[in-house]
Parts: structure tokens; sequence; C-alpha cells
């Protein structure tokens, strides 16, 4: 396997980080916040390239106990993550309505929640495990690999994010329950890819 065909997997490894990562810049309402970004980049980017690696160590031996379970774990978090951000839109329209404070975290948009986004992160990576077993088969260079899809996850969870801000800046409330039932779609696709129920 060669590099253009190393990036492309990194490519399609990366989709479901960078539709999360529009997600999280939904939530940056006052303006970019450049630090935030990179974080987000490098938690998606570095178990995108994590995953892999660790793959290609375990090679074969676990790889129908991974495969059986991956689907649920990433549909699992995805859910209640998601389920999470519709809740706190849910609490800030009250608190709107209201006045009262039933949802401070509703309105910490520039505190940024480590916790989450690396589980968002592990969610998005698992299948990467997968692969890595596979690039053991292949015989891929491990180091080539990891650098590739890690760099791509990076920049193209980077890029999401600043789009999610663009849009995000103008809708608000709106884009955030969107980007909260958007995180629950991933890992229901996700689930149902896995389960094979779905018909592509």
């Amino acid at each position: 396997m060669g590099f253009i065909e190393i990036f492309l997997t990194g490519v399609g490894l990366s989709m479901d980080a960078f539709a999360v990562s529009i997600c999280r810049g939904l939530q940056m309402r006052r303006g970019v916040n450049w630090r935030h970004l990179l974080i987000i980049a490098a938690f998606f980017g570095g178990f995108q390239a994590l995953m892999p690696a660790i793959g290609y160590l375990l090679g074969s031996q676990f790889r129908d106990y991974i495969v059986a379970i991956d689907h649920w774990i990433a549909f699992a978090l995805l859910a209640i993550i998601g389920g999470k951000m519709i809740y706190d839109v849910i609490c800030d329209v009250r608190e709107q309505k209201s006045g009262c404070e039933c949802c401070e975290q509703a309105q910490e948009e520039e505190r940024l929640d480590v916790r989450q986004i690396a589980l968002m992160a592990v969610a998005t990576s698992i299948d990467a495990l997968a692969v890595g077993i596979t690039f053991a088969f292949l015989q891929v260079n491990l180091l080539l690999a990891v650098a590739v899809i890690g760099v791509t996850t990076f920049a193209l969870c980077a890029l999401g994010v600043l789009v999610g801000h663009k849009f995000g800046a103008r809708y608000k409330n709106k884009a955030s329950l969107a980007g909260g039932i958007v995180l629950i779609l991933i890992g229901t696709k996700i689930l149902l890819e896995h389960l094979g129920l779905l018909p592509f």
C-alpha cells in the first residue's frame, strides 16, 4: 500500500471526525477560539493515528472481539454526547424564557470539555483500530501510515471547526441543536453499517 492509498484511507477514516468537528465549531458563537480548535484537531488527529498503531500491534489475535463491539461503543458515546447537546439547547431556551439558571453549561461556550472531546475522538476512531489490523496483514509502513492519517485528520478537523463556526455564529441554538442531532445520526450510521442494515 503506497502513499496515495494510505492518504485516501486517512481521508475516509476522518470523515466522521470531520463531521463531529463541525458540530464543535457550531458552538463557537463569539469567534473562533484557536486554542480550542487546535486541541480539538489534535485529539481527533491523535486518536485517529493511535488506533491504527494499536490495531497493527495487536494483529489478528483480537480482531473478532474488536469488530464485535466497536460499533456499539461508537453509537453509545455519540448518542450520549449528542443527547447532552440537545438537552443543553433546551435548557438554554428555557433560561431565556424564564430568566432562571437551569443549565449554566449551555452558556459556557468558551469552556472546552476535554473529557467530552476525548470520548468523541475515541468514538470516531474505533474503526481505525480494525484498519490497523489490516495494515499488519498488508505489511504497511506503520510510521508512514500513522503520520499520514494523523496529519490528514488534524487538518480536516481544523477545517471542520472553522466551517461549523461560520454557521454556528449565525444560527446559535438552532446550530447546536442540529449538531446534537448530527452526532446521534453519525452514531446510528456507524451502528447500522456494521450490522449490515444500510443498503449502501
